[in-house]
């Protein structure tokens, strides 16, 4: 049986929505149907516009990245959840759309199924362990299997060595580099590997 994997995530510039695509990859390197979806962007435009950066990110992914929608999370057998760092904790665009699913939760959707998490800061030490800390708290509450990269591959050093997640500092204006999308590749194959044992 094939597993089924939705990588969904909110991302302002682009940076974790980079993450999200080589997570996905990995995903379905191991044979996983995979759903990359964002959520919708709750800023005015006012917002956006004030960031070159934002906006464009926002103009190149409005049509070629679905909307997230909770038909996706009830389709999946696995998750992963990506966000950008919003004072150490989820940004409220991410957070809306897990607000939402309270009846998913009530009718046992969740339950059993393996989860992840990656993030991305401005800053080396602008709050991304505790990111994926936050977003793992609503995991305990759905009563997923948490799946953290650990230290279970050399590769992850080279990324930072973040056993909770993939994370990037982008220092304002990079992309992340090609180590920390190596660990999120990994991430998605470990997620993946993961899930299909469960299965078995």
């Amino acid at each position: 049986m094939s597993i089924r994997v939705a990588v969904i995530y909110y991302s302002a510039t682009g940076n974790v929505h980079a993450l999200a695509e080589a997570l996905a990859k990995g995903a379905e390197s191991r044979n996983a149907e995979v759903r990359l979806r964002r959520v919708e962007e709750l800023a005015p435009d006012s917002a956006i516009d004030a960031n070159p950066a934002w906006r464009a990110h926002v103009d190149a992914t409005k049509n070629s990245v679905p909307v997230a929608t909770l038909e996706d999370l009830e389709w999946a057998s696995a998750y992963a959840f990506g966000t950008p760092t919003r004072f150490g904790n989820v940004s409220s665009q991410l957070k809306q759309f897990m607000d939402q699913t309270g009846g998913l939760w009530q009718a046992g959707v969740f339950h059993n199924k393996p989860a992840t998490s990656f993030t991305s800061s401005l800053n080396r030490h602008g709050g991304q362990e505790s990111t994926i800390l936050s977003l793992n708290n609503v995991f305990y509450h759905w009563g997923n299997i948490i799946v953290p990269p650990g230290y279970t591959d050399p590769l992850l050093f080279a990324a930072g060595g973040n056993p909770y997640g993939t994370s990037w500092p982008s220092g304002g204006n990079e992309r992340p580099d090609g180590a920390t999308l190596d660990a999120a590749h990994y991430q998605g194959r470990h997620l993946a590997d993961i899930t299909t044992q469960l299965a078995s």
